[in-house]
Formats: structure tokens, C-alpha cells, sequence
């Protein structure tokens, strides 16, 4: 139940629907469009990539520190709030730079902002929802999705007039509007009970090394890091592989229309089912397979049927592990630990072996080629007996 009372759960959702649909709208306007932006202004390809580096590098710190200052605080709400109007202006900001040293000083300050948005709204929308007594985690998620899409969609055709910084508009006046309604979300006057606190075995030290004291959140975050991790090849080589097979640029969109579809669709409803029947530690350990099998298939053949079949996938690779992950979190890390942890989560489980194994795929990719995606499989594998340890609860 919200704040609110058990009429405001109604409004407690809308508001977080509202909420995620303008963060990712946000990060939809300017993820794919950062780049040509750059390369508008004069930079260089080694320059983007020091760009998105340095800004990547400083996400890394900046969620965790975010999420630590909201929890000494217990004032998550502003911190986003604050994060997200600031994010607004520099992002509206990278506008006026022209030379490279100008952009990447506003850019590694807009980094600094961006970096905790995900992981605090995520800390207050799983506050609010109270395991899914009030609403469904996987229903403001699904609308973030959603949204992604739209405004991808829709900063497409604006850039095709006004040029690439149409991105940093919408994205700027998108965090500018998720900033109020940050501010007015719901949230929940009940805290959380989970395992530690229950049982009198919560540690005993503060901040990140409190976090490190907790089996289940380590263990969490590496099945993180192994799964998601897994698809940095996807995201950088699967439409080079795909061109090279001379699969169009209009399939290639359709495949990954069909894995955001299935994203959506087990972040409204299958997603929630699975946790209810096999529980998270089970979900991890499916979603870990579905990678393994997803990568297996990919890195065989680029046979299209085949291709089409494997992309339903992604709803178990990403969505499913995103949910069970965060489930986990909320039972096993105390309440006044809870934003730390999702910063540290997105940080590391997230970002940064994103970051490495996509280095890594650059490498692997160069010297086996389509075949490079079977160690991606071999990863995901290697997350099954960490998703098994957890249902043990070692």
C-alpha cells in the first residue's frame, strides 16, 4: 500500500508509470543518437569513444556514491529528483559546447547526474510496490521499455530536420519533466522486512562493506554481470553478422523489435508468474539457460528462421534475470542499504561487465568470428550454479 492509503495505489502506479515512461523515453532520445551528435561537432571516432568512456568510467563511481548519499539521507526521492533536473541541464548544456575538451567536460558532469536515475527509481518503485501488493515492479518497468521505443522512433524522424541535437532536446525535456513528477510519486510508509533483519543477522557495518558482508547479494550481482554481460557481442557484432549474411537493415530492425516486444510482454505478466511459481533463484537459473541457448543458436547460424526464434529470448535474458535479480535484492540487503545496493548493482552487475566483456567480444569476435558467440553461452552457463547456490540459500 502507498502513502497514500489503499486509494492511492491507483495513483501511487500512474505516477511511477508516468515516472519510468519519461527516464527511458529520456534515455531512448539519446542513446542512439549521442554519437552522430558528437560526430556533428566536429569529433572524431577515437574522440566519441573517449567520450563514452570517460562517461561510462564516471557512472561506474557515480551510481553507488548516489545511492549511498540517498540512504545516509533516507531522502531517495529528492536525490532523484535533484539528479534528474541536473541531468536536464546538462544534457540541454552539451548544446552549447562546440570544441571536444568543452563536450566531454559537460559530458562526464551529465554523467555524473545520469548515473543514478535507473538505479533510485528503480529503490522507490520497488518501495512502493510492496512485493506486488500495491502494483507490479514489472508494470512501470514494462512502460520504461515501451517508451524507449516511442521516443527512439520519434527523435528518429525530428533528427531527419533538425539534426542529432533533436536527441538532447527531448532528452533534456524529458528528465526535466520525470524530475517533477519525482516529486510527487508515491511512496511507501512501511519498510521492508527481509532474511537479515528477521533472523538478528544483519551486518554489523555500514555502506559497501555492509554489502559485501552478504553472500546473496554478491552472488547476485556476478549471475548479473555473467548473464547480462553476455550480450555485449549481441549488441555490438549481431547486425554486422547479420548484414554480412545479407539480412536487411529492415529485418535486422524487426529482430530487435521482436526482443524488445518480448521484454515488454514478461515485464507485464510472464515475468511476475515465473517469480510466483519457481521463485527468483529459479528464474535467474532459466534466464541463464535461455542465454545459453540464445548464444549457442547465434553463434551457429544465421539461417533467419532460426534468428526470429532466438529473439523471443531476450524476454528471459534481460527481463526475467532484471526481475528476479531485483526480488532478491529487496529480501536479502536491509532497507537502509537498498539504494546503495541497486547502485552498485547497475554499476557493476550491469555497466561494467558490459563494458569489459564488450572489449573482450572486440577480441574474441576479430579471431573466431560467428563462433565468437559461443563464449558468451559459456557464460551465461557458468551463472546457473550461482542462481542454484542462492536457492540453497548457501
Amino acid at each position: 500500500m502507498t502513502k497514500s492509503g489503499a486509494g492511492g495505489a491507483g495513483r501511487g502506479l500512474g505516477g511511477y508509470l508516468t515516472l519510468f515512461a519519461a527516464l527511458y523515453g529520456a534515455y531512448g532520445a539519446l542513446s542512439p543518437f549521442l554519437p552522430a551528435f558528437l560526430g556533428e561537432r566536429g569529433a572524431s571516432p577515437q574522440q566519441i569513444t573517449l567520450f563514452l568512456a570517460a562517461a561510462t568510467l564516471t557512472r561506474l563511481v557515480g551510481g553507488p556514491l548516489a545511492g549511498r548519499l540517498a540512504d545516509r539521507t533516507g531522502r531517495t526521492r529528492t536525490v532523484l529528483a535533484a539528479s534528474l533536473a541536473l541531468a536536464a541541464a546538462s544534457n540541454l548544456a552539451l548544446i552549447a559546447g562546440h570544441d571536444f575538451w568543452s563536450l566531454i567536460a559537460i559530458g562526464i558532469v551529465q554523467a555524473v547526474w545520469t548515473a543514478p536515475l535507473a538505479p533510485l527509481a528503480d529503490a522507490l518503485a520497488l518501495s512502493a510496490a510492496r512485493g506486488g501488493r500495491a502494483f507490479e515492479y514489472g508494470w512501470v518497468r514494462a512502460s520504461g521499455s515501451a517508451a524507449f521505443i516511442m521516443a527512439t522512433i520519434l527523435t528518429g524522424f525530428l533528427a531527419d530536420f533538425w539534426g542529432s541535437a533533436a536527441g538532447l532536446w527531448v532528452c533534456g525535456a524529458a528528465f526535466a519533466g520525470a524530475a517533477v513528477v519525482a516529486t510527487r510519486v508515491a511512496t511507501s510508509s512501511h519498510p521492508h522486512s527481509h532474511p537479515e533483519v528477521m533472523s538478528g543477522t544483519m551486518p554489523s557495518r555500514s555502506g559497501f562493506l555492509a554489502l559485501v558482508a552478504i553472500p546473496a547479494f554478491r552472488r547476485v550481482v556476478l549471475a548479473a554481470a555473467l548473464v547480462i554481460g553476455a550480450h555485449a557481442m549481441h549488441d555490438a557484432f549481431a547486425v554486422i553478422v547479420w548484414r554480412e549474411a545479407e539480412i536487411s537493415s529492415r529485418t535486422a530492425g524487426l529482430l530487435w523489435s521482436i526482443s524488445v516486444a518480448a521484454e515488454i510482454l514478461v515485464f507485464l505478466s510472464a515475468g511476475p508468474w515465473l517469480l510466483a511459481r519457481i521463485g527468483p533463484p529459479g528464474v535467474i537459473a532459466l534466464a541463464a539457460f535461455a542465454g545459453a541457448l540464445r548464444w549457442a543458436v547465434q553463434g551457429a547460424t544465421t539461417w533467419l528462421p532460426a534468428l526470429v526464434a532466438i529473439q523471443g529470448l531476450h524476454g528471459l535474458t534481460f527481463a526475467a534475470l532484471h526481475l528476479a535479480c531485483l526480488a532478491l535484492i529487496e529480501r536479502s540487503v536491509p532497507d537502509g542499504l537498498r539504494a546503495t545496493a541497486l547502485g552498485v548493482y547497475g554499476a557493476l552487475g550491469l555497466g561494467l561487465a558490459s563494458a569489459l566483456l564488450t572489449l573482450a567480444s572486440g577480441q574474441l569476435f576479430g579471431v573466431f568470428g560467428i563462433r565468437a558467440f559461443w563464449a558468451m553461452s559459456a557464460l551465461s552457463l557458468a551463472a546457473i550454479p550461482l542462481a542454484l547456490s542462492l536457492r540453497a540459500g548457501k
